[in-house]
């Protein structure tokens, strides 16, 4: 008898165990979601010299996605005010693309007035780590001068992990800005993935 009651109280100890656990786990993910959203706004500091668009998915035709058109969008609006920038567009080449990210982002920008030596590809990348860490070596390479700091461009949900990246590839002063994502389905599929994400990065990401 004493044995049955026994068993009767482990149930639903353990049920509560798994709440807590499921509870703690909604906190820890709406921690991230605040920390995500936070960073989802233009945060321009001083004066940048390099700008760095970080790529997306390209489609078979060769042309942007909405989500990489947004990001070139912004950024083109940018550089109508600072025409002198050097611009690094940073993708590589994904197995169903027909080529890299960043040779499509340098096509659009010069098909939008960005003249062609102002425009330095890194095309090797396939996270946002290798975006960064590979953008900060081709920079190196061309000599271009960062001191004055760099402006990140990507879609809002992007820009926490990827400054945060940034400063752990080398960057000191390091500006956001926040394009739009003008494709709903995507923008809250990643509004879901990115806190996930940024626990991957913070760990991982060295």
């Amino acid at each position: 008898m004493t044995r049955g009651n026994y068993k009767g109280r482990r149930r639903p100890g353990l049920i509560q165990v798994i709440l807590a656990l499921v509870l703690a786990g909604c906190l820890c993910f709406t921690a991230l979601l605040a920390l995500v959203l936070s960073g989802a706004r233009d945060d321009i500091r001083g004066e940048p010299k390099v700008m760095v668009i970080l790529g997306c998915l390209i489609h078979s035709q060769g042309q942007p996605s909405i989500m990489l058109q947004d990001r070139l969008d912004e950024a083109l609006g940018y550089l109508e005010d600072h025409p002198d920038m050097t611009v690094v567009v940073s993708g590589g080449q994904g197995p169903e693309e027909p080529t890299s990210e960043a040779q499509a982002m340098a096509h659009y920008l010069e098909q939008n007035g960005v003249p062609r030596e102002n425009i330095l590809l890194e095309d090797q990348s396939h996270n946002t780590w290798q975006n960064l860490t590979y953008t900060a070596q081709r920079l190196k390479e061309a000599g271009t001068d960062v001191e004055e700091g760099i402006v990140i461009v990507s879609n809002g949900f992007h820009l926490s992990r990827a400054r945060m990246l940034a400063r752990r590839a080398g960057f000191e002063n390091v500006s956001v800005l926040a394009a739009p994502s003008s494709h709903v389905p995507s923008r809250l599929k990643m509004y879901i993935r990115e806190p996930i994400a940024m626990v991957k990065s913070f760990v991982l990401d060295r």
